[in-house]
């Protein structure tokens, strides 16, 4: 039988576990939420996203990564022959403080190098700095479909985007001028012969999010926190805003597939494709769409 994995240990592997998928780009997270995508079939759309947008704390776990492995020596457990755990001997205890002892400068380098990274990746963003939060919330709001964009608290903004044009080209939110991509919440893809593919990875709560989902994301982040000690110093899990919201699709085209509950909704004018969206949500929202030839 495996033995659990200790507590302190799981809460600093799952520090680095985070550190390394906001380091893929995943860095913004959908709060609660209502978005709506509309696509004519002359090749017209709008698109429309109301609600929280989360920056995950970034520089906290910067801080988290930074600290994994600081801590006193922890003895990993010992098992016998048949996978049961049993107490560690003497020589035992002995080499594993030695070889943690031997890995120091590499974690230490490797510390340095997330630092380093995350520094790169968001530049001067501190979500503890008013001025540079005030400052980010500017650059959004010069950008061409940011309306609004309003800081909470702990990472959470609350923002307006409304976008229209002609889908002459791929389409993705969110898109931040000076940033490496994010994981984007929708992502609308044209294909020959005016088939347009849409996919809304960010609209989960499960696993197909981007880098492993967004959910996922946070399914780690709540497993960390329930297991490191309540006594526990250091830097604290950063706040992740749960995933609620409502996703729609609107087109007077026609729809070649898609994987919502109830299927297509007629209307006056076409049909709509409506999502629900909570952390139960394993799947992400997809739909093919062919324009007029």
């Amino acid at each position: 039988m495996t033995a659990p994995i200790p507590a302190r240990t799981f809460a600093r592997t799952s520090a680095v576990s985070c550190l390394a998928l906001l380091l893929s780009g995943c860095f913004l997270t959908p709060g609660t939420f209502t978005s709506e995508l509309m696509i004519n079939d002359d090749g017209r759309f709008a698109y429309s996203y109301d609600g929280e947008i989360s920056i995950l704390g970034v520089g906290q776990l910067a801080e988290m990564g930074a600290a994994a492995g600081e801590d006193e020596f922890e003895a990993e457990p010992c098992y016998d022959g048949d996978g049961d755990e049993r107490d560690c001997s003497a020589a035992e205890l002995s080499q594993q403080r030695d070889d943690w002892e031997a890995n120091a400068p590499a974690r230490e380098m490797e510390r340095a190098q997330q630092a380093q990274m995350v520094k790169l990746m968001l530049g001067e963003v501190d979500l503890s700095d008013p001025e540079k939060v005030a400052e980010f919330a500017r650059k959004l709001e010069r950008q061409e479909g940011w309306n609004t964009v309003t800081y909470r608290e702990d990472g959470l903004f609350e923002v307006s985007y409304r976008l229209d044009g002609q889908l002459t080209h791929d389409f993705l939110f969110p898109v931040i001028e000076g940033f490496p991509m994010p994981g984007a919440f929708v992502q609308v893809y044209r294909r020959d012969g005016n088939v347009v593919r849409v996919e809304a990875p960010g609209f989960s709560g499960g696993a197909s999010g981007p880098a492993g989902g967004m959910g996922s994301f946070g399914q780690l982040m709540g497993m960390a926190s329930q297991a490191a000690p309540k006594d526990a110093e250091g830097p604290k899990m950063p706040k992740i805003a749960p995933i609620d919201g409502q996703f729609r699709i609107v087109t007077n085209a026609t729809i070649l597939a898609n994987n919502t509950d109830e299927g297509p909704v007629a209307t006056p004018t076409g049909y709509v494709l409506s999502w629900r969206i909570d952390q139960q949500t394993d799947s992400s929202p997809t739909a093919l769409i062919q324009l007029q030839q």
